[in-house]
């Protein structure tokens, strides 16, 4: 694997990818992408992960997409079709925290800007450092914004605090951004506060945690769709020594050592 990309383990059950070219302060290159992607399928394929934990070396989380190609290129290699063409895999390849079956939390220690922005949001938690900023600034650049911006925004943060951001590229820091649910927490260290939730939620049941995740995706369809999943989803759980061993934890008084059976 590239070094571009760090994949450790810090501790049991947890997964860290490290963007490691602080230098471009980890701009998404082709390098960088390719490493992501690397990564990404390591995790996918590693049955003892349970929770993933993304962050960027240096003082950046991640300064978004590197366009220099653009000016570099052909002519013939920037009309909109080809575009669209190398859009669609480099938009799919960094949202596929919102694929992976285990919960994914960022530590965002710095900016998060643009496509930065859109990598952060793709992820089911995030936590922020003193240094954090985020930022929607597309149109400004004179560009549309792409990589799920209009819609994971809105997710996150309402519409019309998503119209402001996107709109006026206002840079949001780490007290507004719990402020308006961009981030859970803000604190001295982003990835402590994000390696400490991530071994929480490691000391969950596997598949209960799981389960939750695809719950959620699908319950943005609507109170029947989730209800429609979770009568699948909790018998499921319901048949598992997981929730024999948590009602014993729990009537114990002691915590549950939950093995994803």
């Amino acid at each position: 694997m590239s070094d571009a990309v760090l994949l450790t383990e810090p501790g049991p059950g947890l997964r860290l990818i490290t963007l490691n070219r602080p230098a471009v302060r980890n701009a998404m290159t082709a390098e960088l992408t390719a490493a992501w992607s690397e990564a990404i399928e390591a995790v996918r394929r590693d049955d003892g992960a349970r929770v993933l934990v993304v962050t960027g070396a240096g003082n950046t989380f991640c300064a978004g997409a590197d366009l220099s190609w653009l000016d570099q290129g052909a002519a013939g290699d920037v009309t909109p079709d080809r575009l669209r063409d190398r859009m669609l895999p480099f938009y799919r390849s960094w949202l596929a925290p919102r694929e992976l079956a285990i919960p994914v939390v960022a530590a965002v220690n710095g900016p998060a800007i643009g496509a930065g922005l859109c990598l952060a949001l793709a992820c089911d938690l995030r936590y922020a450092g003193p240094a954090t900023v985020f930022s929607a600034p597309f149109i400004h650049l004179g560009t549309h914004g792409g990589m799920g911006a209009t819609w994971l925004l809105p997710e996150a943060v309402g519409v019309a605090r998503a119209r402001d951001m996107l709109y006026t590229g206002r840079a949001v820091g780490g007290e507004q951004a719990v402020d308006w649910g961009l981030a859970s927490e803000v604190g001295d260290d982003a990835l402590t506060l994000a390696l400490a939730a991530a071994e929480r939620i490691a000391q969950a049941a596997p598949i209960a945690t799981r389960l939750t995740k695809a719950g959620l995706e699908r319950a943005v369809a609507g109170l029947a769709e989730a209800l429609q999943w979770e009568a699948l989803a909790q018998p499921v759980t319901m048949a598992t020594a997981d929730l024999h061993e948590g009602v014993q934890a729990r009537r114990e008084r002691r915590p549950p050592r939950f093995t994803g059976t």
